[in-house]
């Protein structure tokens, strides 16, 4: 199938840009040792696990659901983070991950035991309170009141028997600079004990395959941690893993005026790019400009009934009629995962073209995928 015959609205991953960013991943983990694992949050598109899997070191999950997927479909190294494990799940995910981290010492002594006896690695996540978000509260957690992660205020070293590493995650979308800051953080607060441990978790958000990127720093990074305290180094980026590296493909339903040009279009910001209207940002969109950039201004909206459903304003060469399809870049992260069906919207096809130029159809939804959620 040929990129345009793929019917409307559709994620298409990019099978060539995916393992391209695979492939500066790897990089970092023959240079320095260091393993990457996929936070699933970001992008959990299980058809790509076996190419992931030759690149990565495993998977990582913020639940159970997550954690069974990458059991089930990568079967490499399985971690996992919750806030708090629930009573009814804790056993089943004791069975399925190699790296079990609690954020609380309370939840450490609860479930610690069970875990050790099954053989697993216990980790406790820890709280450096060092924000370098620099305005996104909603994504910081190390803003006051998070809830995420032990403080050294809170810090209990005489519970620390069986916890073989630490993880920290304290970054979104950022470059090594701010790891390199956090890094010094930890070790301010923590460093007393990073020394006992065997391993430490980096966490995600680090955009290691933007272009801007510093990746000889990041190598810096871990190899200061390897060699200062002998630890095995974890990184878990979601959409680094992915990023640039899908589309979202659309198509203009109608055209209307109301004191700007608007088009309606058959995909919505609120059910299937949700990080539009949470972050908020304006996703990139092919052959098209800034407002007021080209000739023709329209103010792009989705179907739904509630009125903030804007993506975004955009500008073209011509004007947009019905049956235009237009191409949003960057929809592989942060879509599939977060996308709804809100006001009985589709959930968008699930493509993904290959290395040959090839489209193939991995999943298409249909009314059931709707109606199964409600009752």
């Amino acid at each position: 199938m040929r990129f345009e015959d793929l019917p409307t609205p559709s994620y298409v991953v990019d099978e060539e840009l995916l393992e391209k960013n695979l492939k500066v991943l790897n990089g970092v983990v023959e240079r320095t040792g260091c393993k990457i694992i996929l936070a699933q949050k970001a992008f959990s598109m299980f058809a790509m696990y076996p190419l992931i899997g030759k690149y990565l070191n495993g998977t990582t999950a913020s639940g159970l659901y997550e954690a069974r997927l990458g059991y089930e479909e990568m079967g490499k190294e399985n971690h996992v983070f919750a806030p708090a494990y629930r009573d009814d799940e804790i056993d089943e995910i004791i069975s399925i991950c190699d790296h079990i981290i609690f954020n609380s010492f309370s939840q450490l002594e609860r479930f610690k035991d069970k875990a050790l006896q099954a053989g697993r690695k216990v980790g406790l996540r820890i709280n450096p309170e060092c924000s370098t978000q620099g305005g996104h509260d909603i994504y910081d957690p190390c803003a006051i009141g998070s809830r995420f992660g032990v403080t050294i205020e809170h810090f209990r070293p005489d519970l620390l028997d069986g916890v073989s590493g630490l993880h920290f995650h304290t970054l979104c979308q950022q470059n090594s600079d701010d790891l390199e800051k956090t890094l010094n953080a930890v070790e301010e607060k923590f460093g007393p004990w990073l020394s006992q441990m065997e391993w430490i978790n980096f966490g995600g958000g680090h955009h290691i395959t933007r272009e801007d990127y510093d990746i000889p720093l990041l190598e810096k990074c871990i190899k200061k941690m390897q060699d200062n305290y002998g630890l095995q180094v974890y990184l878990e980026p979601g959409e680094a893993v992915a990023l640039n590296a899908g589309y979202l493909i659309t198509t203009v339903l109608d055209t209307i005026q109301n004191g700007i040009e608007i088009a309606i279009l058959d995909t919505s910001a609120s059910c299937h790019m949700p990080d539009v209207l949470e972050m908020p940002y304006r996703p990139p969109l092919f052959a098209s400009g800034e407002a007021g950039e080209k000739p023709f201004t329209y103010r792009l909206g989705g179907q739904t009934c509630m009125a903030g459903d804007v993506i975004g304003e955009y500008s073209f060469d011509q004007p947009l009629k019905n049956g235009d399809r237009l191409v949003f870049g960057d929809m592989a992260i942060y879509s599939m995962v977060k996308n709804t069906t809100f006001n009985g919207m589709p959930l968008p096809t699930i493509a993904v073209k290959g290395k040959d130029g090839d489209c193939y159809i991995a999943h298409q939804f249909g009314y059931q995928d709707f109606k199964m959620r409600l009752a």
